[in-house]
Protein backbone atom coordinates (compact mmCIF):
# COMPACT_ATOMS: atom_id res chain seq x y z
CA UNK A 1 0.00 0.00 0.00
CA UNK A 2 2.65 2.21 1.02
CA UNK A 3 5.61 3.08 -1.30
CA UNK A 4 8.14 3.97 1.69
CA UNK A 5 6.28 1.28 3.51
CA UNK A 6 9.97 0.06 5.30
CA UNK A 7 9.85 3.60 7.22
CA UNK A 8 8.01 4.12 10.13
CA UNK A 9 5.19 6.56 9.74
CA UNK A 10 4.21 9.52 12.32
CA UNK A 11 0.51 8.62 12.91
CA UNK A 12 -1.54 11.71 13.70
CA UNK A 13 -4.50 13.02 13.27
CA UNK A 14 -4.72 15.16 9.25
CA UNK A 15 -7.22 18.34 8.90
CA UNK A 16 -9.17 18.68 12.29
CA UNK A 17 -9.24 21.89 11.62
CA UNK A 18 -9.71 24.21 8.13
CA UNK A 19 -5.91 26.20 8.93
CA UNK A 20 -4.32 23.07 9.23
CA UNK A 21 -4.44 22.45 5.43
CA UNK A 22 -3.07 25.62 3.75
CA UNK A 23 -2.24 25.41 -0.38
CA UNK A 24 -1.11 28.11 -2.85
CA UNK A 25 -1.03 27.99 -6.33
CA UNK A 26 2.33 28.21 -8.42
CA UNK A 27 1.00 29.91 -11.52
CA UNK A 28 1.95 29.11 -14.59
CA UNK A 29 2.27 32.73 -15.79
CA UNK A 30 1.61 36.15 -13.78
CA UNK A 31 -0.71 38.80 -15.50
CA UNK A 32 0.54 40.97 -17.90
CA UNK A 33 -1.32 44.29 -16.41
CA UNK A 34 -3.44 44.83 -19.57
CA UNK A 35 -6.13 43.13 -21.27
CA UNK A 36 -10.00 42.93 -21.18
CA UNK A 37 -9.79 39.93 -18.53
CA UNK A 38 -9.80 40.84 -14.37
CA UNK A 39 -7.30 38.24 -12.63
CA UNK A 40 -8.20 37.92 -9.02
CA UNK A 41 -5.40 36.34 -6.10
CA UNK A 42 -8.29 34.65 -3.60
CA UNK A 43 -7.84 33.18 -0.54
CA UNK A 44 -11.10 31.25 0.69
CA UNK A 45 -11.73 29.21 3.24
CA UNK A 46 -14.65 26.36 3.49
CA UNK A 47 -15.53 26.92 -0.04
CA UNK A 48 -14.83 24.70 -2.95
CA UNK A 49 -13.64 26.40 -6.24
CA UNK A 50 -16.83 26.12 -7.86
CA UNK A 51 -18.56 27.44 -4.78
CA UNK A 52 -16.30 30.66 -5.38
CA UNK A 53 -17.14 30.75 -8.88
CA UNK A 54 -20.85 30.53 -8.12
CA UNK A 55 -20.42 33.51 -5.66
CA UNK A 56 -18.34 35.62 -8.15
CA UNK A 57 -20.69 34.88 -10.80
CA UNK A 58 -23.41 36.21 -8.54
CA UNK A 59 -22.12 39.26 -7.59
CA UNK A 60 -20.92 39.90 -11.03
CA UNK A 61 -24.16 39.15 -12.48
CA UNK A 62 -22.64 36.97 -14.63
CA UNK A 63 -22.40 33.60 -15.96
CA UNK A 64 -20.09 30.88 -14.16
CA UNK A 65 -18.93 30.32 -17.48
CA UNK A 66 -17.30 33.18 -18.12
CA UNK A 67 -15.39 33.01 -14.74
CA UNK A 68 -11.76 30.88 -15.23
CA UNK A 69 -9.55 29.23 -12.59
CA UNK A 70 -6.49 27.33 -13.83
CA UNK A 71 -6.90 24.34 -10.94
CA UNK A 72 -10.20 22.81 -8.68
CA UNK A 73 -9.09 23.18 -4.47
CA UNK A 74 -11.35 21.56 -2.58
CA UNK A 75 -13.13 23.66 0.79
CA UNK A 76 -11.58 21.48 3.72
CA UNK A 77 -8.45 24.47 4.11
CA UNK A 78 -7.39 27.68 3.02
CA UNK A 79 -5.94 27.99 -0.67
CA UNK A 80 -4.72 30.84 -2.50
CA UNK A 81 -5.64 30.59 -6.06
CA UNK A 82 -5.76 33.08 -9.13
CA UNK A 83 -9.46 33.33 -11.12
CA UNK A 84 -10.45 35.54 -13.80
CA UNK A 85 -13.05 37.02 -15.22
CA UNK A 86 -14.54 39.73 -17.69
CA UNK A 87 -13.03 43.03 -16.68
CA UNK A 88 -16.00 44.92 -17.49
CA UNK A 89 -18.48 43.02 -15.62
CA UNK A 90 -16.01 42.99 -12.21
CA UNK A 91 -16.27 46.88 -12.38
CA UNK A 92 -18.11 48.18 -9.27
CA UNK A 93 -19.12 45.09 -7.98
CA UNK A 94 -16.39 43.04 -6.64
CA UNK A 95 -16.28 43.27 -2.85
CA UNK A 96 -12.30 42.84 -1.69
CA UNK A 97 -13.88 40.78 1.89
CA UNK A 98 -16.77 38.37 1.65
CA UNK A 99 -18.04 35.58 3.82
CA UNK A 100 -15.30 32.89 3.73
CA UNK A 101 -13.06 34.58 1.05
CA UNK A 102 -11.04 37.29 0.28
CA UNK A 103 -10.13 39.24 -2.96
CA UNK A 104 -6.10 39.88 -2.06
CA UNK A 105 -5.15 41.50 -5.43
CA UNK A 106 -6.16 41.98 -8.77
CA UNK A 107 -4.65 42.65 -12.59
CA UNK A 108 -5.40 42.74 -15.90
CA UNK A 109 -4.34 40.02 -18.45
CA UNK A 110 -5.03 39.91 -22.45
CA UNK A 111 -6.29 36.18 -22.26
CA UNK A 112 -9.46 33.90 -20.20
CA UNK A 113 -7.29 31.98 -17.08
CA UNK A 114 -7.53 27.93 -18.02
CA UNK A 115 -7.25 24.86 -16.41
CA UNK A 116 -4.25 23.22 -16.86
CA UNK A 117 -2.23 27.26 -16.11
CA UNK A 118 -0.38 26.19 -13.23
CA UNK A 119 3.03 25.04 -12.71
CA UNK A 120 1.78 23.27 -9.09
CA UNK A 121 0.79 23.67 -5.84
CA UNK A 122 2.88 24.86 -2.10
CA UNK A 123 1.18 22.89 0.82
CA UNK A 124 2.16 23.63 4.29
CA UNK A 125 -0.03 20.81 6.43
CA UNK A 126 -0.01 20.50 10.03
CA UNK A 127 -0.49 17.21 11.37
CA UNK A 128 -1.92 16.77 15.28
CA UNK A 129 -1.02 14.14 17.78
CA UNK A 130 1.91 12.62 16.40
CA UNK A 131 4.33 9.95 17.94
CA UNK A 132 7.11 10.53 19.55
CA UNK A 133 9.39 9.94 17.03
CA UNK A 134 7.32 11.79 14.35
CA UNK A 135 10.29 14.31 13.09
CA UNK A 136 12.95 11.92 12.31
CA UNK A 137 10.36 9.52 11.08
CA UNK A 138 9.13 12.40 8.70
CA UNK A 139 12.06 13.65 7.71
CA UNK A 140 13.10 10.31 6.54
CA UNK A 141 10.45 9.51 4.50
CA UNK A 142 10.33 13.22 2.90
CA UNK A 143 13.74 12.29 1.40
CA UNK A 144 12.73 8.74 -0.14
CA UNK A 145 10.23 9.96 -1.63
CA UNK A 146 12.24 13.31 -3.36
CA UNK A 147 14.33 10.32 -4.61
CA UNK A 148 12.26 7.81 -5.57
CA UNK A 149 8.93 10.22 -6.34
CA UNK A 150 5.22 10.24 -4.90
CA UNK A 151 2.83 7.77 -5.84
CA UNK A 152 0.28 9.90 -8.59
CA UNK A 153 -2.59 8.22 -7.37
CA UNK A 154 -6.06 10.15 -7.20
CA UNK A 155 -7.14 8.19 -3.60
CA UNK A 156 -9.92 8.73 -1.82
CA UNK A 157 -10.83 12.38 -2.05
CA UNK A 158 -11.41 11.48 -6.04
CA UNK A 159 -14.69 9.35 -5.56
CA UNK A 160 -16.48 11.61 -3.18
CA UNK A 161 -17.61 10.76 0.34
CA UNK A 162 -19.44 7.20 0.04
CA UNK A 163 -16.69 6.87 -2.34
CA UNK A 164 -19.40 5.87 -5.21
CA UNK A 165 -18.44 8.58 -7.99
CA UNK A 166 -16.65 5.98 -9.73
CA UNK A 167 -19.26 3.53 -9.32
CA UNK A 168 -21.76 5.95 -10.86
CA UNK A 169 -19.42 6.62 -13.74
CA UNK A 170 -18.99 2.97 -14.69
CA UNK A 171 -23.06 2.57 -14.84
CA UNK A 172 -23.41 5.57 -17.05
CA UNK A 173 -20.56 4.54 -19.25
CA UNK A 174 -22.41 0.66 -19.37
CA UNK A 175 -26.04 2.42 -19.68
CA UNK A 176 -27.11 1.30 -16.65
CA UNK A 177 -28.95 4.34 -15.57
CA UNK A 178 -30.74 2.70 -13.12
CA UNK A 179 -27.75 1.49 -11.33
CA UNK A 180 -26.14 4.40 -11.74
CA UNK A 181 -28.85 6.57 -9.92
CA UNK A 182 -28.82 3.82 -6.91
CA UNK A 183 -24.95 4.09 -6.38
CA UNK A 184 -25.95 7.76 -5.43
CA UNK A 185 -27.92 6.52 -2.55
CA UNK A 186 -25.38 4.04 -1.40
CA UNK A 187 -26.34 4.14 2.29
CA UNK A 188 -23.42 2.26 3.83
CA UNK A 189 -21.65 3.61 7.06
CA UNK A 190 -20.34 6.65 5.28
CA UNK A 191 -23.40 8.41 5.69
CA UNK A 192 -23.82 9.97 8.61
CA UNK A 193 -26.10 12.96 8.40
CA UNK A 194 -29.76 11.41 9.75
CA UNK A 195 -31.81 12.98 7.18
CA UNK A 196 -29.80 11.73 4.21
CA UNK A 197 -29.25 8.62 5.24
CA UNK A 198 -33.23 8.36 5.72
CA UNK A 199 -33.55 9.51 2.16
CA UNK A 200 -31.68 7.05 0.60
CA UNK A 201 -32.87 4.06 2.68
CA UNK A 202 -36.59 5.61 1.19
CA UNK A 203 -35.24 5.66 -2.16
CA UNK A 204 -33.80 2.05 -2.12
CA UNK A 205 -37.18 1.31 -1.08
CA UNK A 206 -38.85 3.15 -4.13
CA UNK A 207 -40.45 5.95 -2.70
CA UNK A 208 -39.50 8.77 -4.35
CA UNK A 209 -41.88 11.26 -3.14
CA UNK A 210 -41.19 11.14 0.65
CA UNK A 211 -37.62 10.82 0.48
CA UNK A 212 -37.24 13.64 -1.61
CA UNK A 213 -39.48 15.49 1.34
CA UNK A 214 -36.17 14.10 3.70
CA UNK A 215 -33.38 14.51 1.85
CA UNK A 216 -31.60 17.86 3.35
CA UNK A 217 -31.32 20.88 0.88
CA UNK A 218 -28.03 20.26 0.18
CA UNK A 219 -28.49 17.18 -1.28
CA UNK A 220 -28.67 19.04 -4.53
CA UNK A 221 -27.65 16.56 -6.94
CA UNK A 222 -29.61 13.79 -5.40
CA UNK A 223 -32.45 15.88 -5.05
CA UNK A 224 -32.47 16.94 -8.43
CA UNK A 225 -32.74 13.18 -9.53
CA UNK A 226 -34.97 11.74 -7.24
CA UNK A 227 -37.49 14.56 -7.96
CA UNK A 228 -37.22 13.74 -11.57
CA UNK A 229 -38.10 9.88 -10.73
CA UNK A 230 -40.88 10.81 -8.52
CA UNK A 231 -42.31 13.01 -11.65
CA UNK A 232 -42.32 10.07 -13.56
CA UNK A 233 -39.01 10.22 -15.37
CA UNK A 234 -36.44 7.33 -16.83
CA UNK A 235 -33.48 7.11 -14.85
CA UNK A 236 -31.63 7.81 -17.83
CA UNK A 237 -33.61 11.16 -17.95
CA UNK A 238 -33.09 11.73 -14.41
CA UNK A 239 -29.70 11.52 -14.87
CA UNK A 240 -28.45 12.94 -18.22
CA UNK A 241 -30.32 16.27 -16.93
CA UNK A 242 -27.70 16.60 -14.39
CA UNK A 243 -25.14 19.44 -15.23
CA UNK A 244 -22.75 17.43 -17.98
CA UNK A 245 -19.65 19.30 -15.76
CA UNK A 246 -20.99 16.92 -12.99
CA UNK A 247 -21.44 13.91 -15.45
CA UNK A 248 -18.36 14.60 -16.31
CA UNK A 249 -16.54 14.18 -13.06
CA UNK A 250 -18.30 10.68 -12.77
CA UNK A 251 -16.92 9.14 -15.62
CA UNK A 252 -13.20 11.17 -14.55
CA UNK A 253 -13.51 8.72 -11.21
CA UNK A 254 -14.13 5.77 -13.22
CA UNK A 255 -11.14 6.54 -15.19
CA UNK A 256 -9.42 8.00 -12.28
CA UNK A 257 -10.12 4.19 -10.55
CA UNK A 258 -8.56 2.31 -13.43
CA UNK A 259 -5.05 4.42 -13.09
CA UNK A 260 -4.68 3.80 -9.18
CA UNK A 261 -5.50 0.43 -9.91
CA UNK A 262 -1.87 0.59 -12.25
CA UNK A 263 -0.01 2.61 -9.62
CA UNK A 264 -0.94 0.11 -7.08
CA UNK A 265 0.34 -3.00 -9.15
CA UNK A 266 3.76 -0.98 -10.16
CA UNK A 267 3.84 0.53 -6.39
CA UNK A 268 7.14 -1.54 -5.82
CA UNK A 269 9.01 -0.12 -9.07
CA UNK A 270 7.55 3.06 -9.63
CA UNK A 271 9.79 4.99 -11.24
CA UNK A 272 11.30 1.27 -13.33
CA UNK A 273 10.70 1.56 -17.38
CA UNK A 274 9.10 -1.57 -18.73
CA UNK A 275 9.07 -3.32 -21.62
CA UNK A 276 6.32 -1.82 -24.03
CA UNK A 277 5.68 1.04 -21.66
CA UNK A 278 4.52 4.42 -22.52
CA UNK A 279 6.96 6.77 -20.92
CA UNK A 280 6.53 10.82 -20.29
CA UNK A 281 8.56 13.62 -20.50
CA UNK A 282 8.11 15.89 -17.52
CA UNK A 283 9.70 18.60 -18.94
CA UNK A 284 6.44 19.14 -21.56
CA UNK A 285 4.29 16.13 -20.90
CA UNK A 286 4.59 14.69 -23.91
CA UNK A 287 4.48 10.70 -24.43
CA UNK A 288 6.87 8.40 -26.16
CA UNK A 289 6.31 4.33 -26.60
CA UNK A 290 9.91 2.77 -24.78
CA UNK A 291 11.67 0.69 -27.14
CA UNK A 292 14.56 0.39 -25.03
CA UNK A 293 14.18 0.22 -21.57
CA UNK A 294 17.44 -0.14 -20.88
CA UNK A 295 18.56 2.95 -22.39
CA UNK A 296 15.39 4.71 -21.27
CA UNK A 297 16.15 3.85 -17.17
CA UNK A 298 18.66 6.44 -17.06
CA UNK A 299 16.39 8.90 -18.05
CA UNK A 300 14.02 8.00 -15.79
CA UNK A 301 16.77 8.13 -12.60
CA UNK A 302 17.45 11.11 -13.42
CA UNK A 303 14.22 12.79 -13.45
CA UNK A 304 13.73 13.63 -17.15
CA UNK A 305 11.37 11.07 -17.78
CA UNK A 306 8.75 8.48 -16.17
CA UNK A 307 6.13 5.78 -16.78
CA UNK A 308 2.69 6.39 -17.52
CA UNK A 309 -0.98 4.76 -16.58
CA UNK A 310 -4.22 5.06 -18.63
CA UNK A 311 -6.71 7.24 -18.03
CA UNK A 312 -8.83 4.83 -20.20
CA UNK A 313 -10.94 6.59 -23.02
CA UNK A 314 -11.56 6.01 -26.87
CA UNK A 315 -9.59 3.81 -29.10
CA UNK A 316 -7.17 6.34 -29.94
CA UNK A 317 -5.40 6.18 -26.95
CA UNK A 318 -2.61 4.38 -27.05
CA UNK A 319 -2.05 1.74 -24.49
CA UNK A 320 0.96 0.32 -23.15
CA UNK A 321 2.03 -2.80 -24.78
CA UNK A 322 4.11 -6.04 -23.43
CA UNK A 323 4.78 -6.05 -20.06
CA UNK A 324 3.78 -3.04 -18.99
CA UNK A 325 0.61 -3.75 -21.17
CA UNK A 326 -0.31 -6.88 -19.60
CA UNK A 327 -0.79 -4.60 -15.92
CA UNK A 328 -2.90 -2.15 -17.78
CA UNK A 329 -5.24 -4.52 -19.34
CA UNK A 330 -5.64 -6.68 -15.52
CA UNK A 331 -6.42 -3.05 -14.03
CA UNK A 332 -9.20 -2.68 -16.76
CA UNK A 333 -10.37 -6.00 -16.22
CA UNK A 334 -14.26 -6.53 -17.02
CA UNK A 335 -14.18 -3.15 -17.84
CA UNK A 336 -12.95 -3.00 -21.54
CA UNK A 337 -16.21 -3.77 -23.13
CA UNK A 338 -16.91 0.47 -21.79
CA UNK A 339 -14.23 1.50 -24.26
CA UNK A 340 -16.91 1.23 -27.11
CA UNK A 341 -19.63 1.43 -25.42
CA UNK A 342 -22.22 4.33 -26.86
CA UNK A 343 -25.04 4.65 -24.02
CA UNK A 344 -24.43 8.07 -23.54
CA UNK A 345 -24.10 11.10 -25.59
CA UNK A 346 -20.76 11.82 -27.73
CA UNK A 347 -19.62 14.93 -26.00
CA UNK A 348 -19.49 12.78 -22.66
CA UNK A 349 -17.79 9.62 -23.65
CA UNK A 350 -14.04 9.63 -22.37
CA UNK A 351 -11.52 10.60 -24.66
CA UNK A 352 -8.66 8.88 -22.61
CA UNK A 353 -5.10 10.27 -22.32
CA UNK A 354 -1.87 8.74 -20.14
CA UNK A 355 -0.65 9.98 -16.75
CA UNK A 356 2.58 9.90 -14.97
CA UNK A 357 3.04 6.96 -12.71
CA UNK A 358 4.94 9.39 -9.99
CA UNK A 359 5.70 12.63 -9.93
CA UNK A 360 8.59 14.82 -8.45
CA UNK A 361 8.27 16.11 -4.32
CA UNK A 362 9.98 19.58 -4.70
CA UNK A 363 10.89 21.89 -1.49
CA UNK A 364 10.06 19.22 1.34
CA UNK A 365 10.91 19.61 5.08
CA UNK A 366 9.14 19.02 8.44
CA UNK A 367 9.40 20.39 11.74
CA UNK A 368 8.04 20.26 14.76
CA UNK A 369 5.82 23.32 16.27
CA UNK A 370 3.40 24.15 18.89
CA UNK A 371 0.52 22.24 17.65
CA UNK A 372 2.27 19.15 16.31
CA UNK A 373 4.51 18.35 13.12
CA UNK A 374 4.47 20.76 9.93
CA UNK A 375 4.86 19.60 6.38
CA UNK A 376 6.15 22.22 3.87
CA UNK A 377 6.31 20.95 -0.05
CA UNK A 378 5.43 21.11 -3.83
CA UNK A 379 3.99 19.08 -6.37
CA UNK A 380 3.08 19.56 -9.83
CA UNK A 381 -0.50 20.72 -11.53
CA UNK A 382 -2.80 17.49 -10.74
CA UNK A 383 -1.09 15.48 -8.12
CA UNK A 384 -2.71 15.07 -4.79
CA UNK A 385 -0.91 16.08 -1.12
CA UNK A 386 -2.97 13.47 0.58
CA UNK A 387 -0.44 10.76 -1.10
CA UNK A 388 2.34 12.65 0.89
CA UNK A 389 0.38 12.84 3.97
CA UNK A 390 -0.12 9.06 3.57
CA UNK A 391 2.69 8.38 2.62
CA UNK A 392 4.45 10.28 6.20
CA UNK A 393 1.55 9.16 9.06
CA UNK A 394 1.45 5.79 7.21
CA UNK A 395 -2.94 5.54 7.40
CA UNK A 396 -5.23 6.29 5.02
CA UNK A 397 -6.88 10.08 5.36
CA UNK A 398 -10.11 11.82 4.35
CA UNK A 399 -9.84 14.81 2.09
Amino acid sequence: MWLTADLPGTGGVFKSQEEDFVVEELPAYLPCGTGEHLFLLVEKQGLTTLDLVRRLARQCNIAERDIGYAGMKDARGMTRQWLSLPASAAQGRLSETNDRFRILKTALHRNKLRIGHLRGNRFRILLREVEEQALPHAQAILCELAVRGVPNRFGAQRFGALSNTHLIGRALLAGEFEKAAQAMFTTGENIRNPRWKAGAELFAAGNFEKALEVLPETCRTERSVVKALAQGKTPRAALLALPQRLLRLYISAWQSAIFDRVVEARLDTLGQILAGDLAMKHANGACFAVSDPLQEQARADAWEISPTGPLPGAKKMLWATEAAGAIEQKALAGDKDLLESSALPAGLRPLGERRALRVPLGEASAELVSDGLQLTFTLPAGSYATCVVEEVMKSAVAS
